[in-house]
């Protein structure tokens, strides 16, 4: 007996739309692609994201993938072992970017400390420093205090940055969603049932405004630092402030890793944005290792009108049931977003482009 509709568990529902859509297949960027956001590396897993470099290579030249940008440089012995790996085996494809050690904050002076660690991974070769979220969520101090971004005592990495001429790529806060009650209204429940430990939520987490806050804080008085805010700022649902923050602060880009799920249910605000600062959005994707696929539903987010799509062959889909559309960017704005930003803004990548030129994409 088939089972009574009424006993259908969400979980089961998985209904097919019947629109009938465009389907477009965008296969050649604009502009040769920069990934801003990937993880190459082999980071709390000792085992390297991508474990055949030839065949990430072999990925990117398919999909039109000038250089990706790997976050998991980590730092000394690590950062080197990354270095080795890509930046220095294939010149111009990879830029890699160092990481800091925040076990290192239970005794005074790591501020000091972190600045000199930025300053060694940059003369060992990295071309960046990857912050994450942990700040201001799980990291403390020797006083068992949480530690954020404007906390006063990492001046010493500021300052270093500034020097480095290098951006600091910035991971900090989380879906909105993240951050409510975890009930039937949340619009991520799903997703939040299957990672519990994304749920930041309650007396022992900070509000997700006082993050965003740190964030801004940082940015308006550092202007001489390049920031990057991964995730659109991670604020993808208020494009109004992500906007804000781009109005004042030349110093800031924001990536669409992993959120044109957020972007494509507000495909008119999303194009609107970018029109309105078109050297300022860099494409990131954090599919790690990244697949041909990948890229291809970036460029049809970006460059197609197509409307109602699935961001995702997972069932149900990651962040939430619902459809994307495209932004239908005309090739001027595309080739910006795909590429040309972020050659523009990260000075490693002007390299990679003159290595490029020599032979590669």
């Amino acid at each position: 007996m088939p089972e009574p509709l009424a006993d259908v568990r969400l979980r089961d529902f998985a209904p097919v739309s019947m629109m009938t859509t465009a389907t477009t297949t965008v296969t050649d960027p604009a502009a040769p692609i920069v990934d801003v956001h990937n993880h190459l590396g082999r980071r709390n897993t000792g085992v390297w994201r991508a474990p055949e470099p030839d065949a990430l290579i072999k990925t990117m030249d398919e999909a039109g993938v000038a250089t990706i940008v790997n976050l998991d440089g980590e730092w000394t012995d690590e950062l080197e072992a990354n270095l080795d790996r890509y930046d220095r085996q294939y010149p111009g494809r990879f830029v890699t970017f160092a990481r800091l050690d925040w076990s290192d904050t239970s005794t005074p002076g790591w501020g000091d400390r972190m600045g000199a660690s930025l300053t060694d991974s940059v003369r060992r070769g990295a071309a960046g420093l990857k912050l994450w979220k942990d700040i201001g969520l799980r990291i403390r101090d020797e006083n068992s205090e949480l530690i954020f971004l404007d906390d006063q005592r990492l001046e010493p990495l500021w300052d270093a940055l500034a020097e480095s001429g290098v951006p600091a790529l910035i991971h900090t806060a989380d879906p909105a969603a993240f951050f409510q009650p975890l009930d039937r209204h949340n619009e991520r429940l799903e997703e939040l049932l299957r990672h519990p430990d994304w749920h930041f939520y309650g007396p022992e987490f900070p509000p997700l405004q006082r993050l965003l806050d740190a964030l801004e804080a940082v940015i308006a008085a550092h202007p001489q630092v390049r920031f990057i805010g991964a995730h659109v700022g991670c604020l993808a649902e208020n494009l109004d402030w992500v906007e804000q923050m781009l109005d004042r602060y030349p110093n800031y880009r924001v990536d669409l890793a992993a959120r044109i799920a957020e972007l494509g249910r507000q495909p008119r605000r999303t194009r609107a944005l970018i029109e309105r600062h078109p050297d300022r959005v860099l494409l990131g994707t954090d599919c790690a290792p990244p697949e041909v696929a990948d890229y291809r539903m970036y460029l049809r987010f970006l460059a197609s009108a197509d409307e109602g799509f699935a961001y995702s062959s997972s069932e149900p889909p990651p962040n939430g049931r619902w459809t994307i559309s495209g932004l239908g960017l005309p090739d001027e704005l595309a080739a910006r977003v795909e590429g040309d930003n972020a050659r523009a803004f990260i000075p490693a990548l002007a390299q990679a482009q003159a290595g490029n030129s020599d032979g590669g994409l």
